[in-house]
């Protein structure tokens, strides 16, 4: 797996983190720079870790896996991108993701273990991989730090005149790294 997949991966995960965040900016008044580094270390540290812990518990599995770890990898970012799709387009209920302080460390701890659920299954992956595995789990570690930072600058400063549906992006994202992963290996690259 080439870098540029690692990233386009990394940016499909991060979408959950991106939407949150963006969420989490909207009810807020302000842009507070450390509960937005709070909110971006937790979801950064927890989807890199996630990635480690499905790579280390599948690892075990590799050698079966190795006729149809590419099927594994096209069905597991299938789901994953559907599931994100669904959940984007599905209406949501404006006062479902209030709390009463919705930077409590319990509220974004909870947070960051919802966004890096899908993670947990890229780790399995990222098995046929295991050269890159270190720097997969940095790249996308950053890149959904830089998007949870981001978010909530747009949230904080954008959110109230947009509708985003960042979902859906991130759900097509690893839905197509899906797909070019089972092309790739059926005709043989």
């Amino acid at each position: 797996m080439d870098i540029l997949s690692i990233i386009i991966i990394a940016i499909g995960l991060a979408m959950d983190c991106f939407a949150v965040s963006i969420s989490k900016g909207m009810h807020a008044k302000k842009y507070y720079v450390w509960l937005t580094l709070r909110m971006a270390l937790l979801f950064g540290l927890f989807q890199a870790v996630m990635p480690l812990i499905g790579y280390t518990l599948g690892v075990g599995y590799a050698g079966y896996m190795k006729a149809f770890d590419h099927w594994i990898a096209f069905v597991l970012l299938a789901l994953i991108g559907g599931k994100m799709i669904v959940e984007g387009i599905k209406p949501k209920d404006p006062d479902s993701d209030e709390a009463p302080n919705p930077f409590k460390w319990s509220v974004l701890l909870s947070l960051a273990v919802a966004t890096s659920i899908d993670a947990l299954a890229t780790g399995i992956v990222l098995i046929p991989y295991s050269g890159v595995i270190w720097e997969a789990i940095l790249i996308i570690g950053l890149t959904s730090f830089l998007f949870t930072l981001i978010g909530m600058f747009i949230g904080v400063h954008f959110g109230k005149r947009f509708n985003f549906k960042v979902e859906i992006l991130g759900g097509v994202i690893l839905m197509g790294i899906g797909l070019k992963i089972l092309i790739e290996h059926l005709m043989g690259y």
